[in-house]
């Protein structure tokens, strides 16, 4: 059954783990939308190879009309992680145990949601102590599934089994 997919997103985004994820998702079926601040806005991941255009702003968004959310790296969910408005629509998939996908700087926005007490998980190993501050047992793996929910992974070197993983929750 195809799934709807929330992708969180800002410009300094890391371009591969954007864009091969999202390629693979909407081969397998999926649907991801992007949201940002502003609906039509084009942001541009930090490598300079991909610019996308936000398909909805925040504010137009409800998080129970989507089945999973997608979290990718670089300086994106640093940045908005200083938004709450993003921090809430992250908690809100944690709380319900709908599916999230975070890669490499992509768990700052649950980190900042106080979302991964107790949880496994990976990260870039920048951001290792503060997964670790924030409850996490972390993890050095280059995909870590936890508790049929939360899949994570290090560094754009691990992108084949993220979307491995995520895949299989989508499926599931």
């Amino acid at each position: 059954m195809a799934k709807k997919i929330a992708c969180l997103i800002t410009s300094m985004f890391e371009d591969s783990e954007f864009t091969e994820p999202a390629k693979a998702y909407v081969e397998g079926g999926h649907e991801v939308l992007t949201i940002g601040t502003e609906k039509g806005k084009e942001v541009e991941g930090k490598q300079g190879e991909a610019t996308i255009t936000i398909d909805y702003g925040i504010d137009e968004v409800n998080p129970d009309e989507y089945d999973a959310l997608f979290l990718p790296g670089g300086f994106s969910p640093d940045i908005l992680r200083a938004d709450d408005r993003f921090v809430q629509f992250s908690k809100h998939f944690m709380d319900k145990n709908k599916p999230v996908f975070a890669i490499c700087h992509g768990p700052q926005l649950l980190i900042t949601a106080k979302a991964l007490d107790g949880r496994n998980v990976t990260g870039y190993k920048s951001i290792k102590v503060d997964l670790e501050n924030a409850g996490a047992d972390y993890k050095d793996e280059e995909v870590v599934v936890c508790g049929g929910q939360l899949v994570t992974s290090r560094t754009p070197d691990d992108i084949p089994a993220f979307i491995r993983e995520s895949n299989k929750l989508l499926e599931a």
